[in-house]
Formats: C-alpha cells, sequence, structure tokens
C-alpha cells in the first residue's frame, strides 16, 4: 500500500488536476487506481476506444496521435507528470486521440469508479479534482481554439 508521502503521491499532487488535493486522497486515489506500464511503440489507448479512465503520466514519453484519411498526426507531446484521457471522465465518449509511448513509460490510470469512491468518501475533495479537470479542459480548448484561429488566418489571407 503506499504511503501518503511517497513518490508517486508527490508525482500526483505536482500535476495540474491533482493541485491542492490532500496526501490522503492522493494516498487513497493510488490504492484504488491500477498501473500501467507500456513499453516503447506501445498504445496507452487508441482513437475510438471506449473510455472511462483518465492517465497521469509517472515516467516516460508519449505522443498524441489523430487519425485523418488513413494517416496518423501527432498532436502533442507528454512528459511524466503530464495527464491525458480526462475528457472521458467528463463525457463517458469513445477516445479522441490515441496516446503512445515513444520511451519506455509509466502511467497511474484513474477511472470513473476510482473518482465516484473518491465522491463517496470526500465529497469535497472529488469536487476539486472535478473543478481541476474542467480547468484542465478549459485551457486545452483555448489553445486549440487559439490554433485554429491562427490556422484559420494563414489559409484565408493572402
Amino acid at each position: 500500500m503506499p504511503d501518503p508521502s511517497s513518490p508517486c503521491s508527490s508525482a500526483l499532487q505536482s500535476m495540474e488536476i491533482f493541485a491542492g488535493v490532500r496526501p490522503e486522497i492522493l494516498h487513497r486515489l493510488l490504492t484504488i487506481s491500477s498501473p500501467k506500464e507500456v513499453a516503447c511503440g506501445e498504445f496507452f489507448v487508441q482513437e475510438g476506444d471506449p473510455a472511462d479512465s483518465m492517465f497521469a503520466l509517472e515516467s516516460g514519453e508519449a505522443a498524441v496521435l489523430k487519425t485523418w484519411q488513413g494517416k496518423q498526426f501527432i498532436l502533442d507531446h507528454l512528459a511524466a507528470g503530464s495527464c491525458f484521457g480526462e475528457i472521458a471522465l467528463l463525457d463517458l465518449c469513445p477516445r479522441m486521440a490515441s496516446v503512445i509511448a515513444v520511451e519506455p513509460s509509466r502511467a497511474i490510470e484513474v477511472s470513473s469508479h476510482s473518482l465516484f469512491q473518491i465522491y463517496q468518501e470526500d465529497v469535497e475533495q472529488f469536487a476539486l479534482i472535478q473543478m481541476n479537470i474542467a480547468r484542465t479542459v478549459s485551457r486545452r480548448f483555448r489553445q486549440a481554439n487559439e490554433r485554429l484561429f491562427v490556422a484559420y488566418i494563414c489559409t484565408t489571407r493572402p
């Protein structure tokens, strides 16, 4: 059973989604979540897969891929300390992109079921995690919107 002051708990606390969450709640989350180790070239998740969990990348690096017209495009690179898949906890829809390890990687998989257990035990800490997820998704939406605007301007102006 992980120690609340363990490196895993500290690593989670440094991630924006878990910022401000009390150490004992992070400890509890670690005990009810699953570690996932992925070799270089293997997928954490694939676009279109059913989704009900997010991942906190503890070590390694990964790339976010999107398929369009039969080709895969890299949308982002993720380093240790990054989280991905959190939209799945909000909408429970299929994965929008794939995430592949570009070197051996380890992540903690946090399922909607695990978060529901936190909700049952401490609704305030659950609300903090949900608010952090919403802020993260909102920040990413703003960045995507800005990129889309710049791409539009670049393609419509002579």
